[in-house]
């Protein structure tokens, strides 16, 4: 059942965080130009895309950690150290994903369809770009060191 449960944990990783950690990097280049012109409709159907690609895989990575926690359980290292530090830094990829990347797009993309049906005059000084690329280089620094942690398991005796 181990083997199981990693396999499904490896796949619900790479399947559900590797399209979010792409979307969302990709989002703040397409929001840039969108601000410069915000009746380029490329980019706006491109931000409406990355951000639902950004919705949808971080409700289906859920099955990360949960598969991960049935993995740690049936190899009997709950109380590891880089097991609770991964799953620390887990949920702190989770938080800032759904609490501040997630809802700065929604922002950020309502303020590019308000700006296409007023004028369509580029949206100025509008930091909302630079913001989300730092919050998403964040996400994606916990979940690669989230990564390495399951990789090297520093301290782990269980050979598996």
């Amino acid at each position: 059942m181990t083997k199981l449960f990693l396999a499904l944990h490896v796949l619900a990783a790479i399947i559900a965080v590797g399209p979010v950690t792409v979307a969302a990097g990709m989002f703040p280049r397409v929001l840039r130009r969108a601000q410069r012109d915000p009746r380029d409709s490329a980019a706006r159907s491109g931000l409406r895309i990355l951000h639902r690609i950004c919705r949808a895989y971080a409700t289906i990575g859920i099955a990360v950690p949960v598969l991960g926690l049935a993995t740690a359980g049936s190899l009997g290292v709950l109380s590891s150290p880089w097991l609770i530090a991964s799953v620390v830094l887990t949920a702190g990829a989770a938080a800032v994903l759904a609490l501040l990347v997630l809802p700065c797009q929604d922002s950020a993309l309502a303020a590019v369809e308000a700006a296409a049906d007023l004028a369509g005059a580029p949206i100025p000084g509008h930091q909302a770009a630079g913001r989300l690329a730092m919050l998403t280089g964040l996400f994606n620094l916990l979940w690669a060191t989230v990564t390495v942690l399951m990789i090297i398991r520093p301290g782990s005796t269980t050979g598996a």
